[in-house]
C-alpha cells in the first residue's frame, strides 16, 4: 500500500515551503478556491468549497507513513477532507486529503485583507509548477478577490514569504490588478 497524499492548492503548491515526498501536477474535481476571513487573524486564509463545475490544478504529495501530525499542526485552521475519488494524477492511486478552512473560524470581518506575500508565494508556486496557465487557473478558480489586498512585500506578514524575481511580481501584480477589476 502507498502512502496517504494530500492535494494543495495554495501554498502547498509552492514547494520551497515544504519538503513532503514525490510532489506532482495534480487535479482536483468539484471544489472551488475562496478567499475566507477567520476568527484566528486579521488576514484572510485561502481555502476551498464545494463546487460541481469547478477544477483546480495544484499538487499532490506523499506523507510517508500516514504521518499527519506535522501537516496538520501547519494547516492547523483547516480540517482534512478524503477527496481520493475526486483526485486525478499520473501516479499510483493513494488515499488522498484537502485541507479546508474550519466553518468555526470562518468570520464576517471587515478588516480582514488577503496578504500580498501569501499571493506571492502561490502565484511562483503555480509558475513553476503549471506555467502561466496555472497561474490564470488560479485567478480564475478563486472567489473572494473582493477582499482588500494588503501589500506586505517590504515586511511580510506572511510566516512562508519567498523572494519573488520582479517578473514573478509583475505576473502577481497584472493578474491581481486584472481580477480586482472584475470584483468591482
Amino acid at each position: 500500500m502507498s502512502d496517504p497524499a494530500f492535494f494543495g492548492y495554495g501554498s502547498l503548491v509552492n514547494l520551497a515551503t515544504h519538503d513532503y515526498g514525490d510532489p506532482r501536477p495534480a487535479v482536483l474535481h468539484g471544489w472551488r478556491r475562496v478567499w475566507r476571513r477567520t476568527n484566528l487573524r486579521k488576514a484572510a486564509y485561502l481555502s476551498v468549497a464545494p463546487c460541481a463545475r469547478t477544477s483546480l490544478h495544484g499538487v499532490l504529495a506523499q506523507v510517508p507513513g500516514a504521518d499527519w501530525q506535522a501537516l496538520d499542526q501547519r494547516e492547523a485552521a483547516y480540517q482534512r477532507h478524503d477527496v481520493s475519488e475526486a483526485v486525478h494524477h499520473d501516479g499510483p492511486k493513494a488515499p488522498t486529503a484537502v485541507y479546508q478552512v474550519k466553518l468555526i473560524h470562518v468570520a464576517d470581518a471587515e478588516d480582514h485583507p488577503i496578504l500580498l506575500s501569501y499571493v506571492d508565494v502561490v502565484v511562483q508556486g503555480y509558475l513553476r509548477m503549471h506555467g502561466h496557465e496555472g497561474v490564470a487557473h488560479f485567478f480564475d478558480t478563486t472567489d473572494g478577490w473582493d477582499l482588500p489586498v494588503l501589500d506586505d512585500r517590504a515586511a511580510p506578514i506572511y510566516s512562508r514569504h519567498q523572494r519573488l524575481s520582479a517578473k514573478e511580481r509583475g505576473l502577481v501584480d497584472a493578474h491581481l490588478a486584472a481580477v480586482m477589476q472584475k470584483a468591482e
